[in-house]
């Protein structure tokens, strides 16, 4: 992951631990909806850990993990629990989780690797398991106001390297707005998709 990207998080990490935000908890019930009960669900860039306490909430079992040791202590103390310390190339799993929440972290993948981390992920899935991911949207590449990388892919780009990543036997891409760290509103791409069987 890009260096300036992790440090961001590593100096920010109490003010987003700090932040509460409610907008993707639709998604997360509709990710939630297409697995079964007590699901084990692999969360990647935890964040402050909101999404795995509601996930917990709901009787789930969730390996929580992030990229910034910062950030996975900052989880790990709203939790109670230990939060792992993960970047995504480190995932070495197989067939392991029923269900992968990747929520606004992959977008700092960078375009040339994406697809290789995709396939990570999909060798990480069981066979019809359930990946949630969101993507701030645009043309190319490049860096917001605070340093952070960003892939800003285009729905047509994203379809075509989900396709080089895996058997996928949906892929569902939602489009809506957030409002980010700088308080200013991003458009973004949400997909849910399924592992093939």
């Amino acid at each position: 992951m890009d260096e300036a990207t992790l440090r961001f998080y590593g100096e920010n990490a109490s003010a987003y631990a700090e932040r509460e935000i409610t907008s993707r908890r639709i998604r997360l019930g509709r990710f939630l909806a297409l697995l079964p009960p007590g699901a084990g669900i692999l969360e990647l860039g935890c964040g402050a850990g909101f999404d795995t306490a509601e996930m917990l909430a709901q009787g789930y079992e969730v390996s929580a993990t992030d990229g910034s040791p910062e950030m996975a202590a900052e989880a790990s103390r709203r939790l109670g629990r230990p939060v792992g310390t993960l970047l995504f190339h480190e995932l070495d799993e197989v067939e392991a989780y029923d269900g992968v929440w990747a929520n606004a972290c992959l977008l700092h993948v960078p375009r040339d690797e994406l697809a290789q981390i995709l396939k990570l992920i999909w060798r990480a899935l069981k066979a019809g398991g359930v990946f949630y991911a969101s993507f701030k949207t645009g043309d190319t590449e490049g860096r917001d106001t605070f340093n952070r990388y960003y892939n800003y892919p285009s729905a047509d780009w994203l379809r075509s390297t989900y396709a080089t990543a895996g058997n996928w036997s949906s892929l569902d891409i939602e489009s809506g707005e957030v409002k980010g760290f700088d308080n200013e509103s991003a458009r973004m791409l949400f997909i849910l998709t399924r592992k093939g069987t």
